[in-house]
Parts: C-alpha cells; structure tokens; sequence
C-alpha cells in the first residue's frame, strides 16, 4: 500500500510540474523535494511514471521548469558526494536523482537549442551554491558538476565499493579527501586485493554507469557530419577527472572477471539472481564508449612500447608512468586509451585474455541439459574491445599471437560470423569480426595456430568435416560468401585476403574445405561475373595466389587440395580461354543476366549443388528481422547466379 502511495505521489508531483503555467522558484524546495525524496522502487517506474509526451510538452511550454529541474537534481547530486552520501536517506535521493537524469537527458539532447543546456550557467543561479561553483570561485558548467558527482559516488564507501574502514557514522570517510585507488571494484590490472561483493553496490554502480552513458549518447542527436566534439566525453577522459584511473581499472577488471558460469551448477541462474551481469554489460559498453572517442589527438603512444612498471598491484598503481602527456597541439588526452596503451605485464595480459576468451565461448557450452548454463548477449561489445585492445596496446597484440588462446578467439567469431550471414541488423558484428581476423592474420603466428586440430563440436549449420581450424576458417568463408545477405559483399575481399595471409602455413588442409576453395574460384572465374563489373577479377587472384602458395610451400601435405585442383582442371582451362572481344563479353553477361532472372525468380539464392549434411543439432542462420535496413550499396550479381555455370 505504501508503494503504491508513494507512486502516487511522485506521479502528482509530475502533473503538477507539467501543468504548471508559472515558473517554479528555485527556492521552492517543498515542491521540487517531492521527485527525489520518496522511494520510487526502480528506474521502470521512474520511466513509467514520466511519459515522453509530457516531458517534450514540459520542454515546448516550460523550459524554465525543465531547466530548474534539472539544475536541482544536478545539485542534490553534487550535495550527496560532498556529504559522503552517508546515511541511507541520501542514497536514496541520489539514485531518484539518477534516474530521473537518466529519464530527462535523451529528450534535451534531441532539440538542438538545448544541446548547450548542460555547459552552459542558468541565468540567476551563477554564485547561489558554492558546490556549484568551480575553485576560482566562477560558476561551473552543470556537466562538469554532474561528472564529477558521479564518478565521486563510484567509489562512495557503503554506496557503490565496499568500506576499508568499520562502517559508522563517525568513521565514515570523506569522499574527497579518500584515495580512489584503493577502491577498484575488483581484483585484476593494477589491483591485486580481492574487496567484498555486495548486490547492492553493483545495483548502484549500475545506475550510475546509465546516466554516464546516457550523457555520452550526445553525439547519436546530431546531425550525420556534425563537427562538434562530444564535450561530455572529453571531460570524461581528461586530466580533470581525478577518478579516470580507478574508473578504467574498474571497468576492465569487472569485465574480464566476471565468470557467467560460476560454480557449474546446472540451471544456477534460474534458482538465483545474478546481480553482476547488468552491471558488466553497461561496464563494458561505457568503456567502449570512451576507448572509441576521439579527441583530436595524434600523439597519444600506442605501441605500448614505454618502459617502467605500468600498472602495480595493489593500490600503488604508478602516476608516474601512466600520467597523461602533452599532445602535439596541447589538446586534452583520452586517459583511458592512454592507460589501456601503457598496460604491459604479461600477467595483466594473461587476465584479461582469459576473461576474453571465457565471455565469448559461452554462448559455445554444450551440456548434456538443455539451457543449464547462463548465456551472455553482449559477445558483439566484447569483440569491440577485444580490437580496441590490439589496436591500442601492441604488446597485448603480440602476446595473444603466441598464446595458445588466440584459437579460444578464433571459434567463437566464426561462429558468430557464421550465425549472423543472413541477420541484416547485424552487419556491425560481421564487419568487427571480419576485422579482427584480417588484423591477426597478418602474423605469422597465427598462421601457424591454425594447423591445430579443431575437435570443438559446435552445432553450427555448416558441413561435418574432420581437419584444423583453418579448414573450419574456410568452411565458414565459404559459407558467408555463398549464403550472405548482399551488404555483406564489400566484405568478401577481406575474406580471401584473410585466407592468402595464412595459406602459406596451412599444412593439410581437408577434402571439405580444398572442394570449397575451388568452387568459389568456379562461381569467380565464370566470363559473365568476370566482367560484370571492374572489380571482381581481384577475387580470382586472391584465390590463385592462394593457391600458390600452398602449392610453393606446402605441398607434400596438401594432397587433397591438389587432387581437387586436378579434378577441377577444366575451371583453370576456361580461365585461360577468357573470350577477350567485346562481342563475347556482352553476349556471355547478357546472356546469364536473362537465365538468372528467371531462374531468381523461381529459387533465389539457391546453388544447383546439393550441400553436405551440416551439423548434428545445428540451426539455419536467422534471418532479417522485420524493419531492418535494406542494402544501400551498389548491386552486384546476385549470388544465385554464379551456381549456373557454363
């Protein structure tokens, strides 16, 4: 019943609010008490309880209550972290604070005259509250003050990290004199201590990690070609934020720790709540956010080449080593990216690969009880730091390169490529795997890797083969080329380029993936798709020079590969014999355009080769959802023609 009043309530205080013709004062702290003071039990509710409609009306016919509105919810904010935010009526208003910001801030981002709002002062309320005010006395931009509020009450003792000293109200530590080093949310780069886990900590960091994320979803209200930097991320990851270290420790420890599966036990995560997993997940994009933003800057050092000790366990993390350096043009650095180059202890290396590696297998665990082990969604924002981290810090590039585990990467991205051919919606994920994999296959070492026997049985719609992994690479290849959606073509370079980096360490490859080589060079070679368009002859080189290399350099052990070639000799014969006047090639394309439409129109996409027997329990790839977007690109052949060879 008291729930119910208090919804009640706070939903009177926003008809109120949204009714009103006046301003409300400032001052008037009975009125504006009411939407932060109850209990409103959770964001849904808050969400609920303040329609869009009502929130834009508010915008349109009172943009001074708006503005006060906000302006206090921002004070309250910083009020909490300069109190310590101690007692459990403070923690309440901070989190009805949270996520009335995190409700209010997408609606004032989306209406170009109120983008500003935030680094801007409101008129009359320069020098009413100190907290408000920066140290040389002038008033502070609301953002600069709401940033910093929230990364305070990330490391707010008995709020969001556990306390180092006896909880009390006299023992309890003032958060802007504490050392936030020493409150990294869990063990791992830089912080050897293990501090205790409460649901309710990760509960509150998780909200506050929203409203940051929200702040930094800015730039998605822009208009495309916008030149305007994201000032909220800038601010973020500068020098002024004297929690930027702890915060990315944090946020990559609490990732690559987290463990899905935990003690094994099956259906574990229908008997209890896991209170980490909403927590990792908006970790783990905010660190994405921030890794991805760009700053202007082009001296930041990613070679991770720097020397000294970079990251020490324990809270003695060195400033030294990792303090930000001048850029060029004297512009603000992104810390975090800094940080992350910095990292170079092999056992740093060693943890975080291992919590890579654990986070993208687990949609890959067989049980012999179906749906008994907890599955993650978000293997698409692990893959994106997973290239941040070779992108930025090329000794963690080196290091996954020859480690073992490089192969713990490789399956669950062909798997995900594999599972999302036909999925329009994700083409984000394909084009990052794909990326990742043409990133690696640079090295030798991994070349070399991919002669390991694959024995893990994913079921996967694919044929059953017994070879490497580099046969499970191309047959995987092969089936995105043949069976992909049309936006998916820019990317079939970068597929053969992928193959001719590594073809030359490829000792034994299976009859399964040498006849799915050759039939791409078949559906490749033939004279209408040649000329089809100026492009598509690069194809038929990637696979000849495939082609000879294995043949230079591995030839004693690819038997099967050249028996193929031999079998197939008649497709190197046609290539040789390519019609070179003009009459034939228009004949030969306007010929097999008027056959393919007809024969589109009765089975699109479908090869005249029947395929192998995919798989035991594996699925067809999904499908386009409804409304996704259609391909925008330039038309290529249809895929269904190259199977009608002459």
């Amino acid at each position: 019943m008291g729930n119910s009043d208090t919804k009640l309530n706070f939903r009177k205080a926003v008809i109120q609010l949204t009714t009103k013709t006046q301003p409300v004062e400032a001052q008037d702290e009975a009125f504006w008490d009411q939407f932060w003071t109850d209990s409103v039990t959770s964001v849904q509710d808050v969400f609920a309880l303040v329609p869009a409609a009502e929130i834009r009306a508010l915008r349109e016919e009172s943009p001074s209550n708006l503005a006060t509105l906000c302006y206090k919810a921002v004070e309250k904010l910083v009020m909490a972290a300069e109190s310590s935010c101690a007692t459990a009526k403070e923690q309440q208003t901070v989190l009805n604070c949270v996520r009335l910001l995190t409700r209010i801030l997408p609606y004032i981002f989306e209406d170009a005259d109120w983008r500003g709002f935030f680094w801007s002062t409101l008129p009359g309320q320069a020098g009413e509250n100190d907290s408000l005010n920066d140290e040389d006395g002038g008033s502070m931009p609301l953002a600069q003050s709401l940033l910093n509020a929230l990364s305070d009450l990330l490391f707010c003792p008995d709020f969001t990290v556990a306390p180092n000293k006896k909880a009390g109200p006299e023992t309890h530590e003032d958060l802007q004199s504490i050392d936030s080093c020493e409150y990294i949310w869990e063990s791992g780069v830089g912080f050897a201590h293990s501090p205790a886990q409460y649901p309710h900590h990760d509960q509150n960091r998780s909200e506050i990690l929203k409203l940051l994320l929200t702040c930094f979803s800015e730039t998605m209200y822009q208009p495309p070609g916008d030149p305007l930097p994201n000032q909220w991320l800038t601010y973020f990851a500068s020098s002024e934020n004297r929690h930027a270290l702890p915060l990315f420790t944090s946020l990559l420890n609490i990732v690559c720790a987290y463990d899905p599966i935990g003690y094994g036990m099956p259906y574990n995560h229908l008997l209890f709540s896991d209170y980490r997993e909403p927590t990792v997940e908006v970790a783990l994009q905010l660190l994405i956010v921030v890794l991805d933003h760009d700053n202007g800057q082009s001296a930041i050092s990613v070679d991770g080449t720097t020397t000294g000790t970079a990251m020490d366990q324990g809270a003695e993390i060195t400033r030294e080593v990792l303090a930000p350096q001048e850029g060029s043009q004297g512009e603000p650095q992104n810390l975090f990216v800094n940080y992350l180059s910095r990292i170079h202890r092999e056992e740093d290396f060693h943890f975080i690969l291992k919590g890579i590696t654990n986070l993208l297998n687990n949609p890959l665990i067989q049980t012999y009880l179906p749906n008994s082990c907890k599955k993650i969604n978000f293997h698409q924002e692990i893959l994106v730091l997973f290239w941040k981290l070779c992108e930025f810090n090329k000794k963690f590039l080196f290091y996954v390169l020859k480690s073992s585990d490089v192969l713990d990467v490789i399956a669950p991205i062909l798997y995900h490529l594999n599972d999302s051919r036909q999925d329009q919606s994700r083409v984000g994920l394909m084009h990052i795997g794909v990326f990742i994999l043409l990133l690696l296959s640079g090295e030798r070492n991994f070349g070399v890797r991919l002669n390991k026997p694959y024995t893990v049985r994913v079921p996967m719609d694919i044929p059953v083969f017994t070879g490497t992994h580099a046969d499970f690479l191309i047959i995987v290849f092969h089936k995105i080329i043949t069976t992909g959606h049309q936006r998916l073509q820019p990317l079939f370079d970068c597929l053969l380029t992928i193959i001719v980096n590594v073809s030359p360490y490829l000792k034994s490859l299976s009859m399964v993936a040498s006849t799915k080589l050759l039939h791409l060079l078949e559906a490749f070679s033939t004279p209408w798709f040649l000329f089809s368009n100026p492009s598509n002859h690069h194809l038929v080189f990637f696979l000849l020079e495939v082609f000879n290399n294995i043949i230079q350099y591995q030839f004693d052990g690819n038997a099967n590969l050249v028996y193929t070639i031999i079998r197939k000799r008649n497709v190197f014969h046609q290539l040789a014999n390519l019609p070179t006047d003009r009459a034939s090639i228009e004949k030969a394309v306007s010929r097999k355009r008027k056959g393919s439409e007809a024969s589109q129109r009765s089975v699109p996409n479908s090869p005249t080769v029947a395929d192998p027997p995919s798989m035991e329990g594996s699925f067809p790839a999904k499908e386009a959802q409804p409304g996704t977007l259609k391909a925008t690109l330039a038309e290529m052949p249809g895929k269904g023609w190259w199977w009608e060879l002459s």
